[in-house]
């Protein structure tokens, strides 16, 4: 790569302050490296994702890659590198900006202390429970769906939500990106709660998924007919999603700190 200076981010995303949300890494590059180069960048981070920012005409092409695999849709780590587009003075903070990206292009636009991120809506629909699922949970769910990446898994309590210790060998065993764990509250400041387990991508649990949230807006929707929800991801960390509904499209909204940048020194 015929650069000099390769600058990173680490930012805390969907939180308002440090060491909480779901961590990114956000690499600015100039053109782009070899695949193995990302996938060992992202190793060596290791963190949930790290996104790859390249600028191009009319915005910015961004991937995503967790320690062992590059995924084709990531939330917190697009609202990270929106962040640090601001942040590093790429973009004005009133000013929106596009990723092209494995799923389309998706846009993001500050509004006050929060990013908002423009996705896709990922519908899932009622399937029967493969044995490891329910075996690799231990729950005796009150639904089960799929979406295009997850299973989706609703359990009655948020007590039991909490309380899940996994069994991420056997969840690993599952055709599909992750599973998506949700019930209701028992906070009134929430509409709903999940946690997300991706063992098969390299993340037992993830902290803060926006992606999951795709699909869980379209699930809730479902559920209580409504189109705008403040939803908790109750990960050790922790995060908070606004989520808007408008056709197909989720408009997912949180904020971000910033806890560290620097500068890779291998090229």
């Amino acid at each position: 790569m015929n650069q000099d200076l390769i600058r990173y981010f680490i930012v805390d995303a969907f939180t308002d302050h440090p060491f909480s949300g779901n961590p990114a890494a956000v690499v600015l590059l100039s053109q782009w490296p070899d695949d193995t180069w990302l996938q060992n960048i992202a190793m060596e981070m290791n963190l949930s994702e790290t996104a790859f920012v390249v600028p191009i005409q009319g915005g910015f092409d961004l991937r995503w890659f967790t320690p062992t695999v590059e995924v084709d849709l990531c939330g917190h780590a697009t609202l990270a590198s929106a962040f640090a587009m601001i942040h590093a003075g790429l973009r004005e903070e009133k000013s929106g900006m596009d990723f092209a990206t494995r799923s389309g292009v998706l846009s993001a636009v500050a509004h006050g202390d929060r990013i908002q991120l423009d996705f896709p809506l990922k519908p899932e629909s009622p399937t029967p429970p493969p044995t490891d699922l329910l075996e690799g949970l231990s729950v005796r769910p009150a639904y089960v769906g799929k979406s295009e990446y997850d299973y989706v898994v609703e359990v009655e309590t948020e007590d039991e939500l909490r309380s899940l210790t996994p069994k991420f060998d056997q969840l690993a065993k599952l055709d599909c990106r992750g599973i998506i764990v949700t019930s209701t509250s028992t906070n009134p400041e929430f509409d709903f709660l999940s946690r997300f387990f991706g063992p098969a991508v390299g993340v037992d649990e993830d902290p803060v998924t926006g992606s999951a949230h795709c699909c869980l807006a379209h699930y809730w929707q479902k559920r209580t007919g409504r189109d705008r929800f403040t939803a908790f991801q109750a990960s050790q960390r922790g995060g908070v999603v606004h989520l808007t509904i408008e056709r197909d499209r989720v408009l997912m909204a949180g904020n971000a700190v910033l806890v560290a940048q620097g500068e890779l020194l291998v090229r």
